[in-house]
């Protein structure tokens, strides 16, 4: 079993919501296909983006497994590596601007099972959101709270868990989100001030970590 404090879930999960509310490319894909094709080409879309991140966790838990129980130099590595990253993904929100929403309406028609293996591929073939698992779950390693591996699955698996609360809803509405989010610029431009601080911080905490 994992032992933690109630402080890290309100951490973890704060920073978890965050992440999912922030509109980006996985959203800006399902919603795509929501607006072009309805609500069940929306779905698969979600399904197929769900289905490459827990890949992408996979691959994080099995490579992060080693790497952190490896020497402190290979540590030291895989930090400073995420610290920069994290950085760099906190300067790219804070100049976004409210520009990081873009639904590509004009996506062709798929069928249900193309439009979710399209997702699974865009989520699969980014190697941003393979660097960003491998940057992000370490901060939540807690030691003595339990297996390495389990920590960052159990973590990886939360964050898809909280999207599953977040877009079915965005695809529900659909259409109706679409418009209001272009329409609030400043709702999108805070969004990015608050994911960029919160990118800055992680940085600022992950170099701080000692193995």
């Amino acid at each position: 079993m994992l032992d933690y404090e109630l402080t890290h879930w309100i951490a973890f999960l704060t920073t978890a919501l965050v992440l999912n509310l922030s509109p980006g490319p996985d959203i800006a894909f399902i919603l795509g296909h929501t607006v072009r094709s309805g609500r069940r080409h929306g779905i698969a879309a979600m399904f197929g983006i769900w289905t490459g991140a827990f890949c992408h966790v996979a691959f994080a838990v099995a490579g992060l497994t080693a790497i952190l129980a490896a020497s402190a130099v290979a540590f030291s590595i895989v930090k400073w590596v995420g610290v920069v990253y994290l950085v760099w993904l906190g300067i790219q929100a804070l100049r976004a601007k409210g520009s990081a929403f873009e639904v590509q309406e004009t996506l062709p028609t798929y069928s249900l099972r193309g439009v979710f293996l399209q997702g699974v591929l865009v989520d699969i073939l980014n190697p941003k959101v393979a660097i960003f698992f491998l940057a992000f779950l370490p901060q939540f390693v807690v030691p003595g709270a339990g297996p390495i591996w389990l920590q960052l699955l159990v973590h990886g698996c939360l964050i898809i868990a909280v999207a599953a609360v977040i877009e079915p809803p965005v695809i529900f509405l659909g259409d109706r989100i679409t418009s209001k989010l272009r329409a609030s610029r400043r709702l999108a431009v805070w969004l990015d001030r608050t994911l960029g601080i919160l990118f800055i911080g992680l940085a600022a905490r992950l170099a701080a970590a000692q193995r």
